[in-house]
């Protein structure tokens, strides 16, 4: 019937899940707050101009001098840029240089409904008229339509390329955790049933109820779903395996099984969907939006894993595990396999063994002191030379470096003459145009003399808000393409702010709950903390030094933070909620050494799956990306096999029942007043390893 169910479903919403990226919003407005200045500005404009626009910069160069010939050909060019489809306002230029060694035509391209990405073909069409070149004349395509067009190349098919590359890896690693050519199989089919079915709701919502979607949360969703959704199947298969040796009926042995993992599973994905929600509070709509686009991931796949997983499991029966198929009365192997011995050599100093691992984990977190946390420049956040790149460093060496890109300044019309003198005497700007008038509004443009996505130009819009803010009636707005990027770095960083102390006060309400005790949640809150600064660090050493990159944006550090905390909180959860079983039987040493026991192999396949996934962000040629997708595995892998392998048992061992304070654990060390006592079959198992 649960199959059945699902098979409904899928029919159902299927359909709806290839529409998602039809209601992808990727421009500049959707991912700012409406209350930024350069956001005012974006909704003014169109007071001024028929449509919005985006400017192809088409820029030639010929190192020697533009000869003759070279401008007889610009200019037969640029009319037939005129014809190009979508270009409705004059062309500009050509203009030349004031060294005789470039020629600019400024091409402006409607922006259609579409947003950005509407402008690719107008671009395209533009880069093949003027492809035939004289010899020795160089050509590129720049400016915002130029970068517009080359971003869009770069995401062109990646959610494809994301789900493939994905499915690879996740098939991979469970092939090699299972040995079993059928069993991974069935993870895979409800993760892709889960993924289905979660981008058919966020369809539904970003159509009808608001909710921004782009093409970064989109991508993500997809490494999420399969991530996280892997490791809930990695969990409940495990503990499904290891109660098929307890129990002759497998439907018994289900039932078992999703009593013992299910809570710590449904906590896992409370703590994940929680963290998540959090980035509803931020100003940027990109990252409020990516939050409930990432809950709602994790929701779906919570419930195919603890629905769909076990029908598929127990239709199929023993014989999916082939050739290792769990027998009853069959001994568990997790006691004497390798994390076993490990947790045994921890447990002989584990006071020195979780100081020298901290102090490590501190080490590496010095790295952060190289992250630098900024916005990305055109040219460095894309992986390789894009022609807009080439293009850009070409107009930048002869024309000045924000045209273009002007900084818009709207206010009152009464106040025009005011205004343009107050930019025109802004240092930093070059020349303004005259004031344009309408509906009791005036628009001034000014041309900047620094490149417009550098520090300096954002640096000269200040002093040009300062100025014009400071005249009486103006109500003066800035925008533009730099103030655009200002107003996001300055909104992720205030994100940044809120939202990681948020985050952290909701793990660690979630882990209270569940563990029933304080010092437990603390210092679990603490060690995934050290992970997260261990992984920034060593990820800036990365960057700086073996890959080169420029540095990070500015939403980095929040995004990484909540995937790191969020995701890595998961295999806390999944030993400790293991480790509370076993100590409410065994007491808190012999439980944290069988919960390490019985967890090792399972959560270090989980870490394997969720960085293999995330590592799959690295392949995409953009920077921003990478740099996640790189941060989050390695982050991930330290908290796998670092974190909760030494540094949590050793905390355990040497905390021993103070750990569960102020629960009765704590006070005696036996079961919890109305908690199960040993089950009979346990008992009956006493000569197996797990009924130690």
């Amino acid at each position: 019937m649960i199959l059945v169910f699902w098979l409904v479903v899928l029919a159902a919403l299927a359909p709806l899940a290839g529409r998602l990226t039809g209601v992808e919003k990727n421009d500049n407005s959707s991912w700012l707050p409406g209350s930024a200045e350069s956001t005012e500005v974006m909704n003014l404009q169109s007071r001024f101009e028929a449509h919005d626009t985006a400017y192809a910069v088409v820029v030639y160069q010929r190192t020697s001098g533009i000869t003759t010939a070279d401008s007889e050909h610009v200019a037969a060019q640029a009319k037939q840029f005129a014809d190009v489809d979508g270009v409705d306002d004059p062309v500009i230029g050509p203009q030349q240089a004031k060294d005789g060694k470039a020629i600019e035509v400024l091409v402006p391209i409607t922006i259609g409904d579409g947003g950005w990405d509407t402008i690719g073909d107008g671009v395209t069409r533009i880069r093949d008229i003027a492809a035939p070149t004289l010899d020795g004349l160089e050509m590129h395509v720049t400016g915002p339509a130029g970068s517009a067009a080359d971003s869009a190349k770069a995401f062109e098919g990646i959610d494809g390329r994301l789900l493939y590359a994905t499915l690879g890896v996740v098939i991979v690693i469970l092939l090699l955790t299972y040995r079993s050519p059928v069993l991974w199989l069935l993870p895979v089919l409800s993760a892709g049933g889960a993924l289905a079915t979660s981008e058919a709701v966020i369809y539904l919502f970003a159509k009808h109820a608001g909710l921004v979607v782009n093409a970064q949360s989109a991508g993500i969703l997809t490494v999420l779903v399969f991530g996280a959704g892997t490791d809930y199947a990695l969990l409940l298969v495990a503990r499904y395996r290891e109660e098929l040796r307890r129990h002759a009926d497998r439907h018994e042995a289900m039932a078992y099984a999703l009593h013992r993992a299910g809570p710590a599973i449904v906590a896992s994905a409370a703590t994940v969907i929680a963290g998540m929600l959090c980035l509803l509070v931020a100003d940027l709509n990109s990252t409020s939006g990516l939050g409930p686009v990432a809950a709602i991931g994790i929701a779906v796949g919570l419930a195919a894993m603890l629905t769909l997983l076990p029908a598929l499991l127990v239709i199929c029966g023993r014989w999916v595990f082939w050739p290792v198929r769990p027998r009853f009365g069959s001994p568990e192997p997790t006691e004497r396999g390798v994390w076993a011995r490990i947790g045994s050599r921890v447990s002989s100093r584990p006071r020195t063994v979780w100081v020298t691992t901290a102090l490590i984990l501190g080490a590496l977190a010095v790295g952060m002191v190289d992250l630098n946390a900024g916005p990305l420049s055109n040219k460095d956040s894309m992986v390789g030379h894009p022609d807009s790149v080439v293009g850009a460093e070409v107009q930048a060496a002869h024309f000045p470096a924000g045209g273009g890109q002007p900084v818009v300044v709207i206010g009152r019309a009464g106040t025009a003459g005011q205004l343009r003198a107050a930019v025109a005497g802004t240092r930093g700007i070059l020349a303004t145009d005259e004031p344009v008038v309408r509906d009791r509004y005036a628009m001034v443009q000014g041309t900047l003399a620094d490149p417009p996505d550098s520090v300096a130009a954002q640096n000269t819009v200040d002093r040009v808000r300062a100025s014009v803010h400071a005249i009486p009636g103006a109500d003066a707005k800035v925008g533009g393409a730099t103030a655009v990027n200002m107003d996001i770095e300055r909104a992720a960083t205030h994100d940044r702010n809120l939202i990681i102390p948020l985050v952290l006060v909701v793990v660690f309400v979630i882990l209270a709950l569940l563990l029933r005790a304080l010092v437990a949640p603390l210092l679990l809150v603490a060690t995934v903390v050290l992970s997260f600064a261990a992984a920034l660090g060593a990820s800036a050493l990365v960057f700086d030094h073996l890959l080169g990159f420029a540095g990070v944006d500015t939403s980095f550090p929040l995004f990484v933070f909540v995937f790191l905390v969020a995701l890595g909180i998961d295999y806390n959860i999944f030993v400790m909620t293991r480790v509370r079983e076993e100590s409410a039987r065994h007491g808190t040493r012999r439980g944290a050494l069988i919960g390490l026991a019985a967890t090792g192999g399972v959560i270090t396949s989980a870490g394997l799956v969720l960085a293999g996934t995330f590592s799959v962000l690295s392949t995409l040629p953009l920077v921003s990306f990478a740099e996640i997708g790189f941060a989050v595995a390695f982050g991930v892998l330290l908290d796998t096999l670092v974190v909760r392998s030494i540094l949590v048992t050793a905390l355990n061992l040497d905390f021993g029942r103070r750990i569960w304070w102020p629960s009765r654990l704590d006070r005696d060390g036996v079961p919890a007043e109305g908690e199960a006592p040993p089950r009979p079959d346990e008992t009956a198992l006493a000569g197996t390893p797990t009924g130690l």
